[in-house]
This record gives C-alpha cells, sequence and structure tokens, in this order.
C-alpha cells in the first residue's frame, strides 16, 4: 500500500470510531497527505465537523494567516503540502463553564492509537503542535508556553525523532499571542518554521499567488 493508501485506511478507521461515547462526530481530519511536516491541533470546535477539515473556522484563518505571513502561502495551498491530525479527532462538546470541553485522559489516550499510526505512515521530520494540549502531548510539557514556543526542540514521538516547533492555539478567545511575550514569541517561532529546512522542501515551488488567491 502506498502512502496516502494507508493514510485513507486511518481516515476509514476514524470515520467508524465509536469509543468515546462523549464525543461529538463526525471524526475530522486533514487529506491524506503524505508530508513530512505534521500539524497537531487539539480537537476540532462545533463547527469543524460540518465542514469536514480541521480548523475551518474562525481559529483556522488566523492560523493560516500565520502561516500566509510566514511562508507565503495560502490556506489551500497549505492544506495540501502538509498532514493535518489532532489530539483528538471529534468534537468534545461544550463545557459547563462555557467553552469547549477538554478532552479527557481517557479519550486522549483512545484517539492516540490512530495518532500513533499517522507518524508510523508519515516518519514527520517537524512536527507542528497548536496549544497547550498539543504541546503537551508531544513534549509531555505542562508549563508555560512561554518555555517551549520560539525554540526548536527535539523529540522522539512515537518512535519518530523529529524537530518540534511549538505553536500557540489560534482561538480568539485567548490573548496569548496578542500580547508579550506572546506577541514575539509567536513572530520568533514562525520565522524558525519559515527557516527550517524541511519547511524548504515542503513548500518549494508554491507560487507567492498561493498565498494571495487564498
Amino acid at each position: 500500500m502506498t502512502p496516502e493508501e494507508r493514510l485513507a485506511a486511518v481516515h476509514r478507521d476514524l470515520g467508524a470510531c465509536r469509543a468515546c461515547p462523549k464525543m461529538i462526530g463526525p471524526a475530522v481530519h486533514g487529506p491524506a497527505v503524505p508530508s513530512r511536516i505534521l500539524l497537531i491541533g487539539q480537537a476540532p470546535g462545533a463547527r469543524e465537523g460540518s465542514f469536514g477539515r480541521p480548523f475551518a473556522w474562525t481559529a483556522g484563518r488566523t492560523l493560516f494567516r500565520w502561516f500566509e505571513g510566514a511562508l507565503g502561502v495560502g490556506e489551500e495551498e497549505f492544506r495540501r503540502r502538509v498532514y493535518m491530525s489532532a489530539v483528538a479527532r471529534c468534537f468534545p462538546g461544550k463545557a459547563k463553564g462555557g467553552g469547549d470541553r477538554k478532552p479527557d485522559p481517557e479519550e486522549i489516550v483512545r484517539c492516540r492509537t490512530h495518532l500513533a499510526r499517522e507518524v508510523e505512515i508519515l516518519e514527520p521530520r517537524l512536527i507542528l503542535p497548536v496549544g497547550g494540549l498539543a504541546v503537551e502531548q508531544v513534549l509531555g510539557h505542562r508549563g508555560p508556553l512561554a518555555d517551549v514556543i520560539g525554540a526548536v526542540r527535539r523529540a522522539r514521538y512515537h518512535g519518530v525523532d523529529a524537530d518540534v516547533i511549538c505553536l500557540p492555539h489560534p482561538s480568539g478567545a485567548s490573548s496569548w499571542h496578542k500580547t508579550e511575550p506572546g506577541i514575539s514569541l509567536l513572530r520568533r517561532a514562525l520565522r524558525l518554521l519559515a527557516e527550517h529546512p524541511e519547511a524548504a522542501r515542503t513548500f518549494a515551488g508554491a507560487s507567492p499567488a498561493d498565498a494571495r488567491d487564498a
């Protein structure tokens, strides 16, 4: 089987998964792109399921604006060249106090089996965890985001050694990336992404028009 076929098999299993009774489907994932860059989000929001792709609402617009500024490519070109995954693939529902519920540890463990298969297939050279939950899963870091954003880390994740560039979550409800030191650290992280050899290989040949047309 080709990597695309193997990824498509993971997607079929995700679509059939009913392991987490509190989760609200459908499962959300990006296309079966055999990329050496792996982006890992936290969990889809309430609207991503209807669009059938991750980061399809307001947080996504902010995220892709970051990537356009750093890499010179628009949303659709980024989606065509980077594999987009998440810690949890179904919408967790709303929390009692407002906002989206954070996936519980059991849900994370169940969904991890799908993510581990994706890592095995992709063998990523660069991982982009987006948000505190994704950072924790990739690096085991539970402290302040300022301790990990703005640097390139090396990590072994599901048996694969890769560089890791952490990003804050682009949610409008978060002020972290809108105030210092978040503004400067995000800028530094995006510069490191643009300078990374795997980003250069992945986006080689992309036209500046891809960003303008997004």
